[in-house]
């Protein structure tokens, strides 16, 4: 099988992401499936059929330390909490840099450091606060890079800590914290303050200084503060600690404990905890309207122990001690969904309708049950996980209501095999590869804009289907756009608000871990209504949520220099090798005046009239200097290559593997003026490929097939790989053009 055949041949993106990120070294797509399925032929057979892929690290990791790579399969990580002292607080901070560096994201809890004015003895005579500390953890995030990445930080605190206010105010401050995510731990206790509009008492002990600190705080005026934040900013996010303590099989351990979540808030760990990431494709599993339950339920066998395998294959190579340790006691699994929207609309039921949440809810039981069975037939055949009391397991609420009486029989004479089972990621590389919705998220839209240069020299967009819309349309040539959709076709902007915490709700009924949930708003939402989308999903039960309001002042964690591109196949001309060829005096003249981030740059390039290829390419900067010179000899070498046979798609691909500028990001950024691409070698390839398509275009006299025209509208959340708007799913930021995204 080729990729072609896999992912489908007009799937460009999703090749792209594949080669990119998970092929290694040049790999047929055959050896990675072997490679990535460790010889166990149910696990191909899954991945073959687009039914499971397992989390990034492990799709680009599995097996390479065989060759001294240090890589890690772990997607997430949750540290130690630091202590109250400067030499915990800048161990932890080692502690991440060296997880950072094997690929792994982390989260960290500040809950134990002193507030700001503590007592302490030194110098300083008192304390900047647990929150000054937030810069330290960021900057570490931003200076370790993952191959071509930043890595991926959570920061949380409780909300008994006196430096609550200060904490949800950081996110305020765009400049401040930039590599993180932050949320905080708010109590039962808490939210029931809020609601009655009560005083909440925060409380901080010390005994270094022997200080007992109280304050009182207006929760419900706090929490509207939090809400406006989040509307303005979309941060910090909540995470219901009560229910993350009570709703998992480990609530009757007496001595465990979460010590904070994963940087997207799906996995709450102890200390030191880690968790390897898996997806099941629900959309795969819908055939001729009727999901097909039996397959699911083996599927859901097959992902259990092939994560069992990953995690003994693994289990050396996680870059801390305490972090093998961890997973040596309690061997926690994240096995989780994708493609719930795409399965709703193939069954034709409307996101967060009472069927839709009814068909869930049995869908979830389902496959937390069969999960539960399999790790303890595992436990029978390898032992249960060390710490593993199996009373306590069967005494908790969680299971109770999710395990069949097969399932509790067999826990009671075996154990299970991995204390944590089940968890719902945002899946946003992996979802964009497969052409399929992340996660528990609905479609985020039903057509998307690319942006390209038009001859008026600015942006124009042209609409892309989504691959769900784009089958239904296709199965259904009546229609001719999406206004002729029926109604079951909801999208992220359109949906009700409590619709989609329905949604999320019924899914954690299910869920022993947590699932990664972003609420996206339109830019005219309310911002009264955030606080009734944070009451309503505390009162449903949701663990964690967070919203993102089109149009908020947060632009996203733009951090990568990854330097991968989308290569535009824009021509079937094999690469041809010999003498340079003489350039004809009747070529073609195209022209394009781009916007970089140091001034204008005109691209003008030379077609051959017959076959519409590239011969020639002259680049000239509206002004002098070095970086001119650079410009010139690019334009040669462009034309050096394209004379020497090369063809374009090979050309461009090379110009948009270039890393991003520092003031082509600015710029991208502020003025929001710059041609597509983060550097000029990307904008020039952009240009080179919008004037060779329409020259292809003149050829075949097929001018009047040009994509349909969309309005010109602000890009608002650029890409930092290709300027296109980013979407922000399941806590992370996602780029449907190139497949960009912070997490993963």
């Amino acid at each position: 099988m080729q990729i072609g055949d896999w992912l489908g041949k007009d799937n460009e993106l999703g090749t792209d992401i594949w080669t990119k990120k998970y092929c290694h070294e040049g790999e047929s797509f055959d050896e990675w499936l072997d490679r990535i399925s460790n010889g166990n032929q149910d696990l191909r057979r899954m991945i073959a059929e687009k039914k499971f892929l397992f989390g990034g690290r492990i799709l680009a990791n599995r097996g390479l330390h065989k060759s001294g790579l240090k890589v890690t399969y772990s997607n997430c990580y949750v540290l130690t909490p630091p202590e109250d002292s400067i030499e915990s607080i800048f161990e932890t901070a080692g502690r991440l840099a060296r997880t950072f560096s094997y690929g792994g994201g982390a989260g960290i809890d500040i809950s134990k450091l002193a507030p700001r004015g503590a007592k302490i003895n030194n110098t300083a005579s008192e304390t900047s606060g647990a929150v000054s500390f937030t810069d330290l953890f960021s900057m570490v995030t931003g200076l370790i890079g993952q191959h071509g990445r930043r890595g991926a930080l959570m920061l949380t605190i409780s909300c008994d800590h006196p430096d609550l206010e200060e904490f949800m105010s950081v996110k305020t401050d765009l400049e401040r914290v930039t590599k993180a995510n932050m949320s905080i731990r708010v109590s039962d206790e808490f939210m029931e303050c809020v609601r009655d509009k009560k005083p909440y008492t925060q409380v901080f002990d010390r005994p270094e200084s022997n200080q007992h600190i109280e304050k009182k705080l207006d929760a419900n005026a706090f929490f509207q503060r939090l809400c406006y934040t989040n509307w303005d900013y979309g941060e910090p996010g909540c995470l219901y600690w009560d229910r993350i303590s009570e709703w998992n099989l480990l609530s009757e351990f007496p001595d465990y404990s979460y010590a904070g979540t994963n940087p997207c808030a799906e996995e709450p760990l102890p200390a030191g905890g880690s968790c390897l990431l898996g997806s099941i494709n629900l959309a795969a599993f819908v055939r001729d309207g009727k999901f097909q339950s039996e397959e699911f339920t083996e599927a859901v066998r097959i992902c259990v122990r092939a994560l069992n395998d990953v995690l003994d294959e693994g289990l050396p190579l996680h870059p801390l001690p305490e972090q093998r340790e961890s997973v040596t006691d309690w061997r926690q699994i994240g096995l989780g969904i994708m493609g719930l929207a795409d399965m709703l609309i193939m069954l034709e039921y409307t996101y967060g309708s009472p069927d839709a949440v009814s068909f869930c809810d049995r869908l979830g039981k389902l496959m937390m049950d069969t999960a539960i069975n399999e790790s303890a037939v595992l436990a029978k055949e390898q032992g249960m996980f060390p710490k593993c009391v199996p009373q306590q397991i069967i005494d908790s609420p969680f299971f109770k209501e999710n395990a069949s009486d097969e399932t509790r029989a067999l826990v009671a004479e075996y154990g299970l095999r991995n204390s944590q089972l089940l968890t719902i990621a945002p899946t946003g590389t992996l979802s964009t590869m497969l052409g399929i919705s992340g996660g528990i998220e609905p479609i985020f839209a039903l057509s998307y804009e690319r942006r390209t240069t038009s001859l008026e020299d600015h942006d124009q967009y042209y609409k892309v289907y989504t691959p769900i819309v784009q089958s239904y349309m296709d199965a259904h040539p009546e229609i001719e756009n999406e206004q002729g959709l029926p109604g079951f076709f909801v999208t992220a902007q359109n949906l009700d608000y409590r619709n989609r915490i329905d949604m999320q709700a019924v899914w954690q009924k299910h869920i022993d871990a947590s699932i990664s949930s972003t609420v996206n708003l339109p830019e005219n939402f309310p911002e009264n209504d955030v606080y009734n989308i944070y009451m309503l999903a505390w009162e449903s039960g949701c663990k964690g949520v967070t919203v993102f309001r089109d149009g908020c002042k947060r632009l996203g964690i733009l951090s990568t220099k990854e330097s991968e591109k989308p290569a535009d196949k824009t021509s079937s001309s094999e690469d041809k090798r010999g003498a340079v060829e003489d350039v004809a005096d009747n070529v073609v003249g195209k022209k394009r005046k781009l916007m970089t981030g140091c001034g204008s740059l005109h691209c003008t390039a030379f077609f051959d009239p017959n076959t519409g290829e590239l011969r020639e390419a002259y680049l000239n900067k509206g002004s002098t200097g070095g970086c001119n010179n650079f410009m010139v000899g690019l334009s040669r070498m462009i034309s050096l290559a394209a004379r020497s046979g090369c063809s374009i798609d090979k050309i461009v691909d090379q110009l948009k593997s270039c890393g991003s500028c520092p003031s082509y990001v600015v710029r991208t950024h502020t003025k929001k003026d710059t041609s597509l691409g983060s550097c000029c070698p990307m904008a020039v390839g952009w240009a080179l490929t919008d004037m060779y398509n329409e020259m292809q275009a003149q050829i075949r006299g097929i001018d009047d097939e040009a994509p349909e025209e969309a309005p010109v509208r602000e890009i608002k959340n650029p890409c930092p790989k290709c300027g296109a708007e980013l979407e922000f799913q399941g806590g992370c930021n996602v780029c449907k053009s190139c497949g960009w995204t912070k997490c993963e």
